[in-house]
């Protein structure tokens, strides 16, 4: 038997010894025959984690992103969301799109030319003297026709000839739809022309029943 020498009896002391520290330390698992066993402690800190994040009861959320999705950008609230406010805001103009533009342009142009005579005649600067009435219809289709100018220009800068609707072919709930033809330039043009053609039969309207019919219950 060959005599060891001190030089190796020394690295392989040490050799066993770091192998022995590499394994206990680094790779427990390695280590044979150990009595102290070391349990995998990830497994119940993840387990005490989802634990205290859930909740125990479902919470009611009165203000909720719309349908659920955050990246939508509205908000649900018991008036947005009520079937009221949904039915009244579905009927207006500017949502039925099974209505043609230019219909839709007369609607909203009738409004607002009949109630804008009103505060022209009422708090313009002629208002004390007997011009009042012409000079409150004539300031009042002013207006019309100068908010039918910016219509105009609305309708230029944001839609392009023969190109198609931009608004969306889906709901929110997923459901098909044809696009709204008033989010085109031909379907713009039309709503600008019933607005301005409604909007002065509005201011028209409005003369006719203060001034020529003379109502009795008109306060002047």
């Amino acid at each position: 038997m060959a005599a060891t020498s001190p030089m190796a009896s020394q690295l392989k002391s040490s050799f066993t010894s770091s192998s022995a520290t590499r394994a206990l330390f680094v790779t427990p698992k390695g280590i044979s025959g150990f009595g102290l066993r070391v349990l995998p402690s990830s497994r119940r800190v993840s387990s005490f984690t989802i634990k205290a994040i859930q909740s125990e009861k479902p919470t009611f959320q009165v203000v909720q992103p719309l349908n659920g999705d955050p990246f939508i950008g509205g908000l649900e609230t018991p008036v947005t969301s009520s079937p009221l406010i949904a039915w009244y805001l579905s009927n207006l103009p500017a949502y039925r799109t099974a209505v043609n533009p230019l219909l839709r342009g007369v609607e909203v142009g009738l409004a607002h030319g009949l109630l804008l005579v009103g505060p022209f005649v009422k708090a313009g600067p002629l208002r004390n003297t007997e011009y009042a009435g012409a000079a409150g219809s004539l300031a009042a289709a002013g207006l019309v026709i100068i908010l039918s100018m910016c219509l105009t220009m609305y309708g230029i800068a944001s839609f392009k000839e023969g190109e198609p609707s931009i608004a969306p072919a889906l709901t929110l709930t997923g459901r098909k739809k044809a696009p709204d033809q008033l989010q085109t330039a031909d379907g713009w043009a039309k709503f600008t022309g019933g607005f301005f053609f409604g909007g002065v039969s509005g201011v028209v309207w409005a003369y006719f029943l203060l001034y020529v019919l003379d109502l009795p219950y008109f306060v002047k």
